[in-house]
């Protein structure tokens, strides 16, 4: 199979790694993809906000599937341009991509489909939203609608502060048009765990249950960033919670969006959070999770292709999904500066790394015959081993084997798993 991949990533390089190692395998492009992903396959200059030119590119390559890694491209809609060409995708179609690229449209499906998921309400206009504020008694949660790069989920502590967050988000424009709308919810507690699930639209088989570690300091301290590592299996979320989310959650929003006309395929990322109360959905996402993916593709031992292939073709029901034992961990290695005002373009040196461990590309560029950073996610180290603390001890011995200036990481991930937490 020739097969092209949308993304320039470290989930994308996730998924050309795995991709590679598939036997029926002839030809793999990336667009544009990154300086790690040059070791799985071929990485191509395309403008993938251009459609036309990805067809004509698809055409000219013989390409049987493509595999859309970020959520922009899916909620442009390059699946349905590449869809009507006769070719083959795995991921969702613009409406089906909404449950991600609109906050409010997820919520409301949520409510139709009786998904559990926080208290909630949705405003265009500040005055509405500021009087909503003032007859709410619980904490709360607010959201720009739109795709906001993974920074439009703001928690307010204090009236004031939610008020000037309104303000800057439906005033200001702080998120551009992502912003045109907001959503106030109840704000949650509990553990957290990032649920996968590959789908062909009406077949869904979930993955191994990550966490994601969001702030950037230790202990969950400091501010929210894009991930700072991940760890699978999450052993916070037992066989009898996968049972509940499948039928409370996943079922019933792939059920859902068919029952809608708007079939969902490729990978529906649930965000759960595990409250006294049980199981409550935070957000869905239209694709694989970020740095979630480098967890999870590790301990995959089916290979991809057959699962991407089924999806696209509605046929995932004849493919038998096997996982290997054992835990897998990533350590994200982030830029001076970062999340805020990062600094790029420090030069990356890279040892080789022992067997079982993979240094995943994300926020890296060309320069030469160097490469520098470009993004504040530079890297993510990533290691398996047979039980968690093992492979912790894994990834933080190979830590000192990359180097750039200013690197900056957790030294914590992965530690809620040791301590057993339930």
């Amino acid at each position: 199979m020739n097969v092209l991949i949308i993304g320039s990533g470290g989930r994308e390089h996730a998924i050309a790694w795995k991709v590679a190692q598939s036997p029926r395998l002839s030809k793999l492009y990336i667009a544009p993809g990154n300086p790690g992903t040059l070791t799985c396959g071929e990485n191509v200059s395309l403008d993938t906000s251009d459609h036309a030119a990805v067809v004509r590119f698809c055409k000219d390559k013989q390409i049987d599937l493509v595999i859309v890694g970020p959520e922009i491209p899916l909620a442009a809609g390059l699946v349905d341009s590449l869809s009507e060409s006769g070719i083959h995708c795995f991921g969702p179609k613009q409406a089906a991509a909404q449950i991600e690229a609109s906050k409010v449209f997820s919520k409301d499906f949520m409510r139709r489909h009786h998904i559990p998921t926080a208290r909630y309400a949705t405003f265009t206009q500040l005055d509405d939203a500021i009087r909503y504020l003032e007859s709410v008694d619980y904490p709360i949660v607010i959201k720009a609608s739109g795709l906001a790069a993974g920074k439009g989920v703001i928690l307010p502590e204090t009236f004031e502060e939610a008020k000037s967050t309104l303000e800057y988000i439906l005033i200001d424009k702080t998120f551009g048009n992502a912003g045109s709308e907001v959503v106030i919810e109840e704000r949650l507690s509990g553990q957290e765990v990032s649920l996968m699930a590959f789908t062909d639209g009406t077949m869904i088989v979930p993955m191994l249950p990550a966490q994601d570690h969001k702030r950037l300091l230790d202990d969950d301290k400091g501010p929210n960033t894009g991930g700072m590592g991940a760890y699978a299996p999450a052993p916070a979320f037992t066989t009898e919670m996968m049972n509940e989310a499948l039928e409370t959650v996943l079922k019933p929003a792939i059920n859902g969006m068919r029952m809608e006309g708007n079939p969902f395929v490729g990978v529906l990322y649930a965000g759960l959070i595990l409250t006294e109360n049980g199981l409550s959905v935070l957000e869905f996402n239209a694709r694989f999770g970020d740095p979630e993916t480098q967890v999870v593709l590790p301990l995959l031992k089916t290979d991809l292709l057959d699962i991407a292939e089924a999806c696209a073709n509605g046929t995932l029901a004849n493919v038998n999904i096997k996982w290997k034992k054992g835990t897998a961990v990533c350590v994200v290695l982030a830029g001076k500066g970062y999340p805020e005002k990062v600094e790029s373009g420090k030069s990356v040196k890279l040892k080789s790394l022992p067997q079982n461990m993979v240094c995943f590309h994300a926020g890296t560029k060309q320069d030469g015959t160097n490469v520098i950073t470009s993004g504040g996610r530079v890297l993510g180290l990533t290691a398996w081993a047979s039980d968690i603390s093992e492979t912790i001890e894994k990834v933080y011995a190979n830590i000192d084997k990359i180097s750039f200036d200013g690197m900056q990481y957790r030294k914590d991930i992965a530690n809620r798993a040791l301590d057993g937490e339930k």
